[in-house]
């Protein structure tokens, strides 16, 4: 399996306001960063080993993988009293991504295959993580509008529950579409390797 990602959901926080008529408001807020980790390595097998012994480990397992997305759910919703009854004034679903890919430090005076090959996965590897990202800020937007969809309560104690509800599943569902996303590279890894390492080849003019 090229990747795994690693994410840390935690469930929408919610503060109770009550406020003015306004419209219901929403603004998902994503942030991205990225780290990474050092390997060395002359070989194919080197590298192959040094990405099984230093690569990121999934939660709650000890096995390691070549790159990792870790991803942090949070936000608030605001909401007010309208005719005697509750609603969403206002919520804001936040959403960090941590991207960590490897590093290839003694890359000078690899050989060019070598070079290629690297290049390839290493671009295959970012390629994967950054989609982990987008399906989380996608599932972020997701989340902020059934919030705001959400009908008006007795009181904001109920709808604060709602919230959280929608929340919880709206993580799971995220979590869901994560691992299928999973799933499916990796029954298309190796063929999508090839595919990419000869389209390098072709482009280079031909393997030297």
């Amino acid at each position: 399996m090229l990747s795994v990602p690693r994410y840390m959901p935690f469930l929408v926080a919610v503060s109770i306001s009550v406020l003015m008529t306004t419209p219901a408001m929403a603004a998902v807020v994503a942030t991205k960063s990225y780290s990474y980790f050092d390997i060395k390595g002359k070989t194919a097998d080197e590298l192959d080993e040094q990405l099984s012994i230093r690569g990121p480990t999934a939660s709650g397992s000890s096995a390691r993988h070549p790159g990792a997305t870790k991803i942090r759910f949070g936000g608030d919703a605001t909401y007010m009293q309208d005719g005697g009854r509750c609603r969403v004034s206002s919520a804001r679903v936040t959403v960090h991504t941590q991207i960590i890919l490897p590093r290839w430090t003694n890359r000078r005076g690899a050989s060019k295959q070598l070079s290629m090959i690297w290049d390839t996965l290493s671009s295959d590897i970012k390629r994967h993580e950054e989609r982990h990202a987008e399906i989380a800020r996608g599932q972020a937007r997701v989340m902020e509008k059934r919030i705001l969809a959400l009908p008006s309560q007795p009181s904001c104690g109920r709808m604060q529950e709602l919230v959280t509800e929608v929340s919880t599943r709206g993580i799971e569902e995220h979590d869901r579409l994560q691992a299928r996303f999973d799933e499916v590279e990796a029954v298309n890894f190796q063929k999508r390797m090839l595919r990419l390492l000869n389209n390098r080849i072709k482009a280079s003019g031909g393997a030297k």
